[in-house]
This record gives C-alpha cells, sequence and structure tokens, in this order.
C-alpha cells in the first residue's frame, strides 16, 4: 500500500520559485522607497528573474530569455515615467532603467549566444 497514491516520484512536488518572488518584492519597494540603488536594481533583479522561471517552469515558453526582454521593456517604461515626471523620482527611476538595462542584457545575450536544445 502507498501513502500517497497518485503522486508520482518524477514530478516534484514544489516550486523553488514563490519564496524568491516573495522576497524579491519588498526588496524592490523598499530600495525604491527610500532611494537606496543598489537594493532597489536587485530587488527588481530577483523579482523579474523569479518570475521568468516560475513562467518557464510553469511551461509557458521554452526559454527564459525573451520573457526577461518583455520585463526589461516594462521596467524601461515604468522607469521612463519616474524619471521623466514632474516629482524628484530621478535616482529611483534610474535605479528601475538600470535593472531593465541588465534585463534586457541578459535576455539578448541569452537568446542570441546559447545555443537551442533539440526537443527530446
Amino acid at each position: 500500500m502507498d501513502d500517497q497514491p497518485g503522486l508520482s516520484d518524477q514530478y516534484r512536488m514544489a516550486s523553488p520559485w514563490p519564496p524568491f518572488v516573495a522576497f524579491g518584492i519588498p526588496l524592490a519597494e523598499l530600495g525604491i522607497l527610500f532611494d537606496v540603488f543598489v537594493v532597489a536594481v536587485a530587488g527588481l533583479l530577483l523579482f523579474c528573474g523569479s518570475l521568468t522561471g516560475m513562467i518557464r517552469e510553469a511551461g509557458y515558453v521554452e526559454t527564459v530569455w525573451r520573457p526577461l526582454a518583455v520585463f526589461a521593456v516594462l521596467l524601461f517604461v515604468v522607469g521612463g515615467v519616474f524619471t521623466f515626471s514632474d516629482v524628484n523620482l530621478v535616482t529611483r527611476g534610474y535605479a528601475i532603467i538600470t535593472a531593465g538595462g541588465i534585463l534586457a542584457f541578459a535576455g539578448i545575450s541569452g537568446e542570441l549566444f546559447v545555443p537551442k536544445r533539440e526537443p527530446i
């Protein structure tokens, strides 16, 4: 008799991404709120990278490179709004744009230089 009927050893029971998403959101918010450049960039990278991992793990995309580029575009837009608004949020906008630039670099580099895997 099996302790857990219907479950197989080949499937993972839990995803590693939710704790990283849960840690990335407040880290990014604290960095943006208190204008700490490095913390804001690190939090945004952790949050967007973890979401990309979740999307890949769920099977919605084949690679992580294009979702990273999409998140980069979203961060460019939000950072541009912060940077060019009348309120004094320029350094916060620069932090968001920097995180978007890093994600764009990773997405473009991965798409161009990482070899494609053949389906099994």
